[in-house]
């Protein structure tokens, strides 16, 4: 998409990382946050009451709240090429995050940083497709409310749209404590592990008489953006976040648990000159944002 970057940074020895889009230009941006465990950075600047009406970057990474260090090296990148919020004879580059938990696969000595944020901005391109198992995707799994021993990989996902003269476009991270399932079928895509090896649904296995197994609170989340090249308001990029979670319970069953802290972003870049038409926008956000969920787990498909 015009006016966007995209950069990933996975740590060459254990399962995490980040992933960051630039929007050097600046964006309109708002969030929604419907998980109950989040992990988050500048999120109430984007609330539409509130002073600062474009950022500059959204940062997505692993390493729970320790991963919000990554932020730092985004906003020195950005800093070093004349980019921010202009106070004074400063200039503070605005960069909203989110994390996701990854750490019962490395340490917090490992996980992302500021050198790897600066490293996902270096990597930043307006050609990068890469998905699967990388940046804030790579130590992500899913399927874990019945004990992580049953866990499958989860990961980085995309998918967009052109429609009314629109682009619109997700990427997420899924490291859902649930499982994900085709939105047409139901059929369980990646998820909790059964006796015979293969994934099957954790909602019906609690349906069954099965019980949760010893997942921690905040050991889950799934985190991602939805983005247009339309002119949007905060108030309207707000909604749009708000409608695009609905995607998510469209393709991960249970959702936004106790034990996720699940978020999304949206950009609006304004690069197609034209006002976004929300009642088309919001009509569809949902089903992108499915769409990139499964491809998280199913790249591709």
């Amino acid at each position: 998409m015009a006016g966007l970057k995209l950069g990933h940074f996975t740590h060459p020895s254990v399962p995490t990382g980040c992933s960051v889009v630039l929007c050097e230009a600046g964006a309109t941006a708002g969030v929604d946050v419907r998980g109950a465990a989040p992990g988050t950075r500048d999120t109430e600047l984007l609330r539409p009451e509130n002073t600062v009406q474009q950022v500059h970057a959204v940062l997505l990474t692993g390493g729970s709240a320790f991963g919000l260090a990554a932020a730092d090296g985004v906003m020195r990148w950005l800093v070093e090429r004349g980019q921010g919020f202009a106070v004074g004879q400063a200039r503070v580059p605005i960069v909203p995050a989110a994390v996701l938990f990854d750490l019962w696969l490395h340490g917090a000595d490992t996980a992302p940083d500021a050198a790897a944020g600066r490293a996902a901005c270096d990597a930043a391109s307006a050609q990068e497709r890469s998905r699967g198992r990388i940046g804030a995707g790579a130590g992500a799994t899913v399927g874990k409310l019945l004990g992580i021993e049953r866990a499958m990989p989860g990961g980085v996902g995309m998918a967009s749209v052109r429609i009314g003269g629109m682009t619109l476009a997700a990427m997420v991270a899924v490291n859902a404590v649930g499982d994900v399932v085709d939105p047409r079928g139901g059929e369980v895509l990646a998820g909790s592990l059964g006796s015979d090896g293969r994934p099957r649904s954790t909602v019906q296995a609690l349906l069954d008489g099965e019980r949760p197994g010893a997942a921690l609170a905040g050991s889950a989340t799934t985190i991602g953006i939805i983005a247009t090249d339309a002119r949007l308001t905060k108030a309207q990029a707000t909604k749009l976040a708000q409608i695009a979670h609905d995607g998510y319970a469209r393709a991960i069953q249970p959702v936004h648990t106790v034990m996720d802290g699940d978020v999304m972003f949206a950009l609006a870049t304004g690069t197609a000159d034209i006002e976004g038409d929300m009642t088309l926008l919001g009509a569809v956000a949902a089903e992108v944002v499915a769409r990139a969920v499964v491809d998280a787990v199913r790249p591709g498909r």
